[in-house]
């Protein structure tokens, strides 16, 4: 955010001499035959079908194996971050050497990156199945970073202007992501239509709050939802009584960015959303410059995007040839959204985590022993430095009262720190989500 396609373990084993095979009695031919085609058919992929392979979650993006074919031959696996909301496609400095990319441009710096231009490969492998990426003009290449993003073990990602092209399903619940050509996935859930843009596979969704109708992003690929700030401000004018806060943390802090101490956050107790109604979801006002620069992206007037943390208990099918999108909720799990150490964290180039913001509980700081510039370095004896925003993110949640023990470098010097876990954003029931019912299924429209 230059290799072709070669598939391995494909060629055929190499035929018997012409005198081996005529000295062979026919039933003995007949079963050399058999015998030299089965593994052939065998590695052969299924390019009609669907493939399905295991997500991890981390800090509410999708990331799965990929696989690149490399010039020489065979393939390397690397992490990739399931995106359907930037049409554009990201690599790592070693995916580009590592596929034969050529460079192309100056480098330009990005979010304490360099970032340069490159040709697109022309495809990936997801489960055994060729992903193409004829799609995609050029990519962009993080160089100086492991992954694409701070704190984010991906090294490619998985743009809308490739999942267009294909059927997908995130199924959260039960850590799986599906894709397979246009039609050979069998949708379930509540069906609904999708606003999507030709150019770039953008999806967009008619929504209402209030019995207002807004335009909404679909973005299985943020943590979290975004409003601008100016229509977060009229919500807040208008509902005083709605639980809102300064500071992001937990699911909110995207990649340390310099304003996230200052964003606002605010949960929404009822969205409608398309064919379905979310309740009790967190957005984050995002700055007005950047939801100007989403519209222009949409091509169409929205009010920002929701994110993955409105779709955790739900299937969501992914129907571009149609326009349809689909809903299946098939898990009731009321899972804590904010319950966390109220820290907001900058991952850095060299995999330390910088304490940038401590958000205020009850208006006093959440941590007041901790300030702006420390280096979070463990909790609990686990270490920080080295891992993902969301490993990180996963040790510092909890049930609201506990305790961390948090290990902090402040002038090269290291001490302790004790750190309660809170419930910021607490609902009106002191829950993040109540209970919702089951979808009803419908299948998805036939070819």
């Amino acid at each position: 955010m230059a290799a072709s396609a070669i598939l391995t373990g494909l060629s055929p084993r190499t035929s018997a001499s012409n005198d081996t095979i005529f000295a062979m009695k026919p039933a003995a031919f007949l079963l050399a035959i058999l015998l030299l085609a089965t593994p052939v058919l065998s590695q052969t992929p299924a390019t009609n079908n669907p493939v399905t392979v295991p997500i991890t979650l981390d800090h509410n993006r999708i990331i799965i194996d990929v696989h690149l074919p490399l010039p020489g031959g065979g393939d390397k696996r690397v992490r990739g971050w399931v995106d359907s909301g930037n049409p554009e496609l990201w690599v790592s400095e070693r995916v580009a050497k590592l596929m034969g990319l050529q460079m192309t441009g100056e480098a330009k710096e990005s979010m304490g990156a360099k970032v340069q231009k490159a040709q697109a490969p022309p495809a990936i492998i997801v489960g055994g199945m060729t992903v193409s990426l004829a799609g995609v003009k050029e990519a962009s290449v993080e160089v100086g970073r492991e992954g694409i993003g701070p704190g984010l073990s991906a090294e490619i990602n998985l743009p809308s202007s490739v999942l267009r092209s294909y059927d997908v399903l995130v199924d959260y619940p039960n850590r799986e992501f599906t894709i397979g050509p246009k039609g050979s996935v069998h949708f379930q859930g509540k069906p609904g239509k999708l606003l999507l843009n030709s150019e770039n596979g953008l999806i967009h969704v008619a929504s209402k709050i209030d019995g207002k109708e807004y335009t909404f992003g679909l973005d299985v690929g943020a943590p979290i939802g975004f409003v601008s700030t100016e229509f977060l401000a009229q919500l807040r004018q208008a509902h005083p009584q709605w639980p809102h806060m300064t500071g992001a943390v937990g699911i909110a802090n995207l990649w340390g960015l310099e304003d996230e101490p200052k964003w606002e956050l605010s949960r929404l107790p009822s969205l409608q959303f398309g064919s379905i109604e979310l309740t009790q979801i967190i957005v984050a006002g995002f700055p007005d410059a950047a939801i100007k620069w989403l519209q222009q992206r949409a091509g169409i007037p929205i009010a920002g995007l929701m994110g993955a943390n409105a779709f955790l208990d739900y299937q969501v099918g992914l129907d571009y040839a149609h326009g349809m999108v689909y809903f299946n909720r098939t898990s009731t799990f009321v899972a804590p959204d904010m319950d966390v150490i109220g820290l907001v964290l900058r991952p850095e180039n060299d995999g330390r985590y910088r304490i940038i913001g401590v958000a205020d509980y009850e208006g006093k700081p959440s941590v007041p022993e901790v300030r702006s510039g420390d280096v979070l370095i463990s909790v609990d004896g686990i270490r920080a430095t080295g891992g993902t925003m969301g490993q990180v993110w996963s040790s510092l949640e909890g049930s609201p009262g506990q305790s961390r023990s948090l290990t902090i470098e402040r002038d090269g010097k290291q001490f302790t720190v004790t750190a309660m876990v809170r419930r910021f954003l607490a609902s009106e029931t002191g829950k993040p989500n109540p209970p919702k019912s089951k979808s009803t299924s419908h299948p998805s429209p036939k070819n």
